[in-house]
């Protein structure tokens, strides 16, 4: 759930990076002067939790949840990660690799690093290297994606450069999973749902999304996004419920799919020509090419949100914040939008707030958060509704006693003797002012 964006000339203010955090309750944003943390529990207004100007032109910062540990990568020193106690304002330590990091991940658990031909593992808790992925197929762009549920730190990174599989990944137990033939193309996109049990995916062509059970591999959904070729896909992401998966491209619209089998809960229709010849239909494609049947069966989007600027570099989620389900999209021009979504009905998004998120601290800046509240009848329907989403604390995957879910065993390799505390003054106690250097030395896959 991040992006980065460079700003051209004449444009000192625009976002170099922007992330959500593992539960989509904190925006950090990185600028050429430093990097900035940001709550994302209220529509109204948008409380700034953190501001640092140590380190210039940030191009990778992500918070781990809400917790005072946020790790910050600098185009200065692109090949060192720094890992920080922002609250006490002290470095808790920082490892420098054989080449520059282009994205890292974060879990209770497990920090991990990737670059272009390696990915490396460390435990979260005293930032010890335990495994280092070696000889990955060529990945310029960093992708890669955890699970934020650590009970099962499942890692995916492309397995290839030249179709989309997936490389499956135990990074709790080190070791390999499985490989995921996901598509004909590049992948583009990935994400784990907040328990660890789907990923999602998408290619570069950006037209088909697919979602595979973790860690069989198996296809579970499929939805078409758009008939229009080569979409780049920046981001994806599912509910924290598992209920929706959201995806934002370089166009005009941000697609939600609500995952759903509709054969398994429809009811046994009454006898009638339309039924009749739906069943003739569906039975005529079994008939068909695989091609053209796994096309008819495809679902549509569930809503949408309609964007107004397009080619623009965009991240989404959807979150629940005050009770109520949002869409929120970060622009790298600096800007969050948030949107309403009917859980039942689906259909256009409406906008309901537009926040700045640069030059805050300015009055006369506020003053163009103040955008006209929805249509009072789409409003209230989504409001009619809220009782039918969970709030967060009650979402699968996400707890206060760190995400694992009710009644798991934390195996003993993780070396926790208990839930691990990562929001209050005793966060890494035993961890003292360290460095490191990474290098081809680290175990090979």
């Amino acid at each position: 759930m991040e992006a980065a964006a460079g700003a051209g000339e004449g444009e000192p203010e625009a976002l170099s990076c922007f992330s959500y955090n593992q539960d989509c309750t904190s925006l950090a944003i990185g600028t050429k002067t430093g990097y900035r943390l940001f709550s994302l529990s209220s529509v109204e207004q948008l409380d700034q939790v953190h501001e640092s100007n140590e380190i210039p032109d940030v191009y990778i910062v992500e918070r781990l949840f809400s917790s005072s540990l946020v790790v910050v990568v600098s185009h200065a020193k692109p090949r060192q990660m720094n890992v920080y106690h922002f609250k006490k304002g002290t470095e808790i330590c920082n490892y420098s690799y054989s080449s520059n990091i282009l994205s890292i991940r974060l879990n209770r658990q497990r920090l991990i690093v990737c670059l272009e031909e390696s990915i490396y593992i460390h435990n979260i808790k005293d930032m010890k290297l335990l495994k280092t992925v070696l000889d990955t197929p060529l990945n310029t762009k960093g992708l890669c994606a955890l699970s934020i549920n650590h009970s099962n730190s499942f890692l995916a990174y492309p397995g290839s450069t030249t179709v989309g599989e997936i490389a499956l990944y135990d990074g709790n137990n080190l070791k390999d999973v499985c490989l995921i033939p996901a598509h004909d193309g590049p992948l583009a996109a990935l994400a784990f749902n907040s328990t660890g049990s789907k990923l999602a995916s998408a290619s570069e062509k950006g037209t088909v999304i697919r979602v595979f059970s973790v860690p069989e591999g198996e296809k579970l959904y499929e939805f078409r996004r758009g008939m229009k070729r080569y979409v780049n896909i920046s981001s994806l992401v599912f509910s924290m419920d598992s209920q929706f998966l959201c995806a934002s491209s370089n166009t005009q619209t941000v697609h939600i799919f609500k995952l759903e089998h509709l054969t398994d809960s429809r009811p046994e229709e009454p006898p009638s020509w339309s039924g009749y010849m739906g069943k003739m239909f569906m039975a005529a494609t079994n008939y068909l090419p695989s091609q053209v049947s796994g096309m008819m069966s495809q679902d549509r989007a569930f809503a949408t949100v309609r964007l107004n600027f397009s080619g623009q570099r965009n991240i989404c989620v959807l979150s629940t914040i005050q009770k109520l389900p949002r869409i929120l999209v970060t622009t790298s021009d600096g800007y969050l939008y948030l949107y309403n979504l009917d859980p039942q009905d689906g259909g256009e998004c409406v906008l309901i707030k537009t926040h700045r998120l640069l030059g805050l601290g300015k009055p006369e800046d506020n003053k163009e958060n103040d955008l006209q509240l929805p249509v009072p009848q789409t409003y209230a329907a989504t409001v009619a509704r809220q009782s039918s989403v969970p709030s967060s604390s009650m979402m699968p995957g996400y707890s206060e006693d760190g995400g694992a879910l009710r009644g798991e065993i934390i195996p003993e390799h993780e070396f926790a003797t208990g839930p691990v505390c990562l929001d209050d003054e005793n966060e890494f106690p035993p961890i003292n002012l360290c460095c490191g250097n990474q290098t081809s030395k680290g175990k090979r896959s």
